[in-house]
């Protein structure tokens, strides 16, 4: 039974008379539904700004850093106000910009009052480096992440990844960019400097004294959504363009809202990449979903436009999210074309090289069961986060893959009425196949990906190569929320 049915079936207001044990067993079941299950979630609405606040872009760093957890200020929303940052005055960390090859070293300096680490999402590295829930720098403590890079050019990401307090330090600022460069991405000659704009997608609470993270029983159900859209931290940016081709890389680095992207003059999205960099041939769009964790390497032309014009990336509504997801559209940042300028640019045909897996090549097929349906418990209905009805337990290894094997991995939502973005850690995989649904891939899933959407009433098949990166990792659905509340597992490549 679905939460949304047993929500309608024990509505007092229907007229159902519940006498002796049938009463004390439908409490007994509402009582023992632990925070976010057993009720009706809604959307939660963005309010959007007036976009006369200048984008910003954080800092840049290199190979050799040291990020400081910390609570610091930062002016949101016209409010100075307390945020977590691994930098000061800042709600966004440094954009890492590395090349392939290079030899990392980073120190995480914890000056929270709590245990945090580091997750480098989209990172092939070590698993001891990885930021895996039980690699963590206590309260005044370190962690010093040494790896090399050893994959294709690529936008990834970093943030916390303590279990159960995922969610409120990334919420409350703790997150940031990693771009990876390559000999095969620099010869395309794609829009570079201040034609490339890395853009963090999140949506916030903002209070006059801070961020506050409380979620309560449908903010867990649905996941934490905030009222104020933030782009790189600032609220409701504008940034200034010429009249040619841009090159944004977009993260969506919110909890748990899903981004319907389009730009309000049906511009084309030229999408050229996603989560592992580059796809074999751009492909176009007028609009395309981005799920927390996920990214997009996107060209748009804004040649044609007369000065003065204002083009805003905005969030369409869309279908089949739940019932809190994709109810209203709105405006993210505004572009305000203001330089007229000559473009030799065009987006070329072939972008890389990518072999495609097929199922065939599959040693073993797993299914997980991720729809979260509503449970009978002897006389209660329970409900939390779960895959195959296991909630995380560090001390347990549910999965045992073997190195060098590709694998089948099925995401079953079928029954579900939540999206779940479901993320694996340590590897990237490919896309085959979506029924139920919108029942296709959609553009941005050719290519390596390291996050899929699996929407209500969808199954999504990957197919992973595991290479020899061995250890213990961790998957899970990266709505933070679902996370936090269980809905991961732990996988060991031996």
């Amino acid at each position: 039974m679905k939460r949304n049915e047993f929500i309608k079936m024990t509505g007092l207001s229907a007229g159902t008379i519940l006498t002796g044990t049938a009463f004390t067993g439908l409490l007994s079941g509402l009582s023992s539904c632990k925070k976010g299950h057993g009720m009706n979630t809604k959307p939660v609405i963005v309010n959007e700004g007036s976009f006369t606040k200048l984008l910003a872009f954080p800092a840049q760093a290199g190979a050799n850093h040291t990020l400081t957890a910390q609570v610091t200020r930062t002016t949101v929303s016209g409010f100075t106000i307390p945020v977590l940052g691994y930098q000061q005055n800042n709600l966004l960390g440094p954009t890492f910009r590395v090349n392939k090859g290079d030899a990392v070293n980073i120190l995480l300096q914890n000056n929270l009052s709590e245990h945090t680490n580091v997750h480098w999402h989209g990172l092939k590295i070590p698993a001891l480096m990885d930021g895996h829930p039980d690699q963590i720098a206590t309260a005044g403590g370190t962690f010093r992440y040494q790896f090399t890079i050893n994959q294709r050019a690529g936008l990834s990401w970093y943030h916390p990844h303590p279990h159960e307090h995922t969610g409120k330090q990334v919420f409350q600022g703790l997150a940031g960019m990693f771009l990876i460069n390559d000999a095969e991405e620099a010869a395309l000659n794609l829009p570079s400097g201040a034609y490339e704009l890395p853009l963090v997608l999140q949506d916030k609470r903002i209070t006059s004294g801070g961020i506050p993270y409380n979620p309560g029983e449908e903010e867990v159900m649905a996941g934490f959504m905030g009222e104020t859209m933030l782009v790189n931290g600032v609220d409701s940016p504008y940034t200034e363009v010429a009249t040619r081709y841009y090159r944004l890389r977009i993260l969506n680095g919110s909890n748990a809202r899903v981004y319907n992207l389009a730009f309000s003059n049906n511009a084309d999205m030229i999408i050229i990449g996603n989560d592992g960099g580059l796809l074999k041939n751009p492909v176009t769009v007028k609009d395309i979903l981005i799920a927390p964790g996920e990214r997009l390497d996107v060209l748009v032309n804004f040649a044609g436009l007369s000065i003065g014009t204002d083009v805003y990336l905005t969030s369409k509504e869309f279908s089949n999210g739940g019932d809190a997801q994709g109810k209203q559209g709105f405006k993210i940042m505004k572009f305000k074309v203001a330089v007229s300028a000559s473009d030799s640019f065009t987006p070329p045909a072939t972008l890389s090289v990518i072999p495609t897996l097929t199922a065939a090549s599959a040693v073993k097929t797993r299914t997980f069961n991720i729809s979260n349906e509503m449970e009978h418990r002897g006389m209660r209905m329970e409900m939390t986060h779960r895959i195959n009805g296991k909630q995380y337990d560090g001390s347990r290894i549910d999965e045992f893959v073997s190195a060098n094997t590709n694998e089948v991995w099925v995401f079953d939502n079928s029954k579900g009425d939540e999206p779940h973005p479901m993320h694996l850690h340590g590897v990237f995989f490919q896309v085959l196949q979506r029924s139920g649904g919108r029942n296709q891939l959609t553009a941005a899933e050719n290519g390596w990906k390291d996050t899929v959407l699996v929407m209500p009433g969808e199954t999504v098949r990957v197919l992973v190569p595991f290479e020899n990166n061995t250890g213990k990792f961790v998957f899970h659905c990266h709505n933070l929320e679902h996370e936090d509340d269980g809905m991961m597992l732990q996988y060991q490549l031996s």
